[in-house]
């Protein structure tokens, strides 16, 4: 084969060898950049299906207690904050748009912008994880946590869950159980949301030094694009939550 030859053949596969040099990026088990932004992007999708099929298993849980215990899912949705939850759909909208823009940024070498909008990012998700605090603090303050302490407020005298300790008659008793289930299923679902949302938030925090280095351009930056396949999973894991939890049946008399 001529010089010309395999200077072709190495130019014909983005990060093959010229000169005898790697991208640095090319990892020592792809030949090619290409190769591996197929096998991560891939990789990243396959666990997406775990995660779908994990928050598919709550959200199946959630539409079959509501199901069973419809009344009283619709007096406990009457405790959320609509006005928070939908602050806070905007703020997570809001951040898809700035981690597409990071990604964007790259694509045309755009360095301080990378930057620039992965701290937004992260600062979007930072507020939303507030927000939440705020509710968690509130449901604490009224004892509105599953458990020993937990207590329902109708007519606006507090009802222990315990019997014993209560003038209640069982059936409103039964009734305040079948409302712990509710706000059992609200901290779970919400709380492993903010979870998934921390660990994003701590990816884009380790993605901050390469993209100030100058990492990610328009030749490699496929870390940028599978993270920010994680983000806007995590954003539409929310999009479903908030109307669930905080809009249906949250106005029904």
């Amino acid at each position: 084969m001529s010089t010309r030859s395999t200077e072709q053949a190495a130019v014909a596969i983005p990060g093959g060898d010229v000169g005898g040099h790697h991208h640095p990026s090319l990892q020592h088990h792809f030949d090619s950049l290409a190769q591996q932004k197929e096998a991560s992007t891939f990789g990243m999708w396959l666990f997406l299906v775990t995660e779908i099929m994990f928050f598919g298993g709550l959200f199946t849980c959630y539409v079959v207690y509501r199901r069973a215990y419809s009344e009283a899912f619709v007096a406990a949705s009457h405790s959320l904050d609509w006005k928070l939850g939908a602050f806070n759909t905007a703020v997570l909208i809001l951040s898809s748009l700035t981690m597409a823009l990071a990604i964007w940024a790259a694509q045309v070498n755009r360095r301080k912008q990378v930057v620039f909008y992965l701290i937004a990012t992260m600062f979007l998700g930072t507020v939303f994880l507030g927000v939440k605090a705020v509710e968690y603090a509130d449901k604490f303050e009224h004892h509105h946590v599953p458990g020993p302490s937990f207590e329902w407020h109708e007519g606006g005298h507090a009802e222990p869950l315990d019997g014993a300790q209560s003038d209640a008659p069982p059936l409103e008793d039964k009734f305040a159980q079948h409302v712990q289930i509710f706000f059992s299923l609200y901290f779970i679902m919400t709380g492993l949301h903010a979870v998934h949302m921390i660990c994003g938030i701590g990816v884009l925090a380790a993605l901050l030094l390469p993209a100030w280095r100058g990492r990610y351009n328009s030749e490699y930056h496929n870390p940028l694009e599978c993270t920010g396949l994680y983000w806007h999973f995590v954003d539409i894991v929310w999009i479903f939550l908030f109307p669930l939890l905080y809009l249906l049946g949250a106005h029904a008399t």
